[in-house]
């Protein structure tokens, strides 16, 4: 009898994994994107509409624009856009638009100067955004290469800096930056 049991809570479990596997694909024919008088993005999929929907990219340092993740604003998934290619160009404009406000991150084009003091850096940069001052946290990933040429750092408060490519820095810049990564 306890045998039997056990069978059928394995059944049950597979039944679970194959229904939370099941990927809910979103299309210009199934999902309608738009933004409300408050700029938040709401989606209507067949009868039922979201209010608040968010973006996550998989690959938002390598591409951004396939595989992207719609959230509610309980982080539960709403479905996966597979490719922006396949809405039309407002939506595609839309959707990006709320992708670069999540993943904001002003581009780093000099390092003037890092300094370290107690497990800290302290960061004089010129950025795409114009100077900017900024303190990082010794080890702990919040330097790190992303590419073999990008490299992304994160300061203390949790703002995202990106360095397109580390190659182009001078020899110096290059060496100060190097020392901060992990």
């Amino acid at each position: 009898m306890e045998k039997l049991d056990i069978e059928t809570d394995g059944h049950e479990n597979k039944s679970e994994l194959a229904e939370a596997a099941k990927m809910n694909y979103l299309t210009k024919d199934n999902a309608l994107f738009v933004e409300n008088d408050g700029h938040m993005l709401t989606v209507h999929i067949d009868e039922k509409v979201y209010p608040a929907a968010y973006l996550y990219c998989s690959f938002p340092h390598r591409n951004n624009r396939i595989f992207i993740s719609v959230r509610t604003d309980e982080n539960e998934e709403i479905g996966i856009i597979r490719s922006l290619d396949e809405f039309p160009s407002e939506t595609v404009s839309l959707l990006e638009d709320h992708i670069n406000l999540r993943y904001f991150a002003p581009e780093i084009t000099k390092v003037d100067k890092i300094t370290e003091e107690f497990g800290y850096s302290y960061w004089e940069t010129q950025t795409t955004s114009g100077n900017c001052y900024f303190t990082v946290r010794m080890g702990k990933g919040n330097v790190i290469a992303v590419t073999t040429t990008k490299v992304l750092v994160t300061d203390v408060d949790g703002n995202r800096f990106i360095i397109k490519d580390i190659t182009t820095l001078t020899d110096k810049e290059y060496r100060m930056v190097e020392m901060c990564m992990t």
